[in-house]
């Protein structure tokens, strides 16, 4: 009781215009499973869903924020069909959103009106293309884990799973991982907050499950290839080299700036981390002034003898992720 007293003190103001707009509007949102949602469909909707490429992804919202500024705000540009905003327990936002328009022309008209609209003095929100996430990454699995008790225990606990595939842990040698592949997005979030909640074991194993970074996922089917065995000695390796040159993807990055009024981007790379083989972890961040908005993650380097650094190889795949971030997003 004492908790619930402190949530609902927490941004009273707001949770009240809230509950005054929802009255005069006669809008219903329905909350469940860490998300509130509008429509899916909304009131006097006829036929069908809109196709998935239709929706947008929004972040960086003040968590203060709800959905009668939001709403109106994303419904002005064209119908929405559905509007998603992921919740805290306490009642706050948790700084992003997804809207699903009913054409794409819609979304295209939401990215190119709303993509680092000023929501607040400082406060610019990001608004690209959603990527409709169907994949999720299993760490940590023992060896003796098979494919077909990994099947049952996910097909007991979630629904809508599609495929899964085991892979060795590229930098664990006695352990796997794996990526599990549902039809919708909705239905890996929802397996992913069942299987992280639920504090589902296979033996002694607990799974620790995320989202399949792009990345990791070439990396993995990479690793399911023979690569050179100028690359690869003593073992596995987390994954094989990318013949990036680092000239040519820094050319297209930047011209790709220049057209969109960007400045020239801005690099940091760190190795955080060392496997046996010799195999170095990047850690890398990518600053694009004029854009606000950071982009980061981590990847693996091969062992190479070839004239190319670490740290160029590094910034090679870092600029190939932010191309593509960016062709998604402009």
């Amino acid at each position: 009781l004492l908790l619930q007293t402190w949530t609902d003190r927490i941004n009273e103001a707001g949770k009240m215009a809230l509950r005054a707009w929802q009255k005069e509007t006669g809008i219903e949102l329905v909350q469940i499973n860490g998300q509130r949602r509008y429509g899916g469909p909304p009131p006097g909707w006829v036929g069908g869903p809109p196709p998935a490429c239709t929706e947008v992804y929004i972040a960086r919202l003040p968590q203060d924020i709800y959905e009668d500024t939001l709403i109106p705000l994303f419904g002005s540009v064209g119908k929405l069909y559905e509007f998603r905003l992921m919740m805290t327990f306490s009642g706050m936002n948790r700084g992003f959103a997804y809207a699903w328009y009913a054409s794409r022309q819609d979304a295209r008209s939401a990215i190119a009106t709303f993509h680092l609209f000023q929501l607040r003095h400082g406060c610019a929100i990001i608004v690209c293309w959603s990527t409709q996430k169907r994949e999720l990454l299993v760490r940590g699995l023992g060896t003796s884990v098979s494919q077909q008790e990994l099947e049952a225990t996910l097909q007991r606990v979630t629904e809508g799973i599609c495929c899964v595939t085991l892979h060795t842990s590229p930098s664990q040698k006695q352990a796997k991982l794996a990526v599990l592949k549902y039809r919708s997005h909705q239905a890996a979030a929802l397996a992913k907050k069942a299987l992280i909640e639920g504090n589902v074991r296979l033996g002694e194993t607990k799974m620790r499950v995320e989202w399949l970074d792009p990345h990791l996922k070439q990396d993995l089917q990479l690793c399911d290839e023979k690569p050179p065995s100028s690359c690869v000695q003593g073992g596995e390796s987390p994954a094989a080299p990318l013949p990036l040159s680092l000239q040519n993807v820094l050319d297209c990055l930047n011209k790709l700036c220049r057209k969109h009024h960007l400045r020239t981007p801005l690099f940091m790379t760190k190795c955080v981390q060392v496997n046996p083989n010799g195999w170095q972890r990047f850690w890398y961040q990518v600053t694009i002034p004029g854009s606000h908005v950071p982009i980061s993650g981590f990847m693996w380097i091969s062992p190479d003898r070839q004239g190319q650094s670490k740290h160029e190889k590094a910034k090679a795949v870092a600029a190939l992720h932010v191309l593509r971030v960016l062709a998604e997003s402009l």
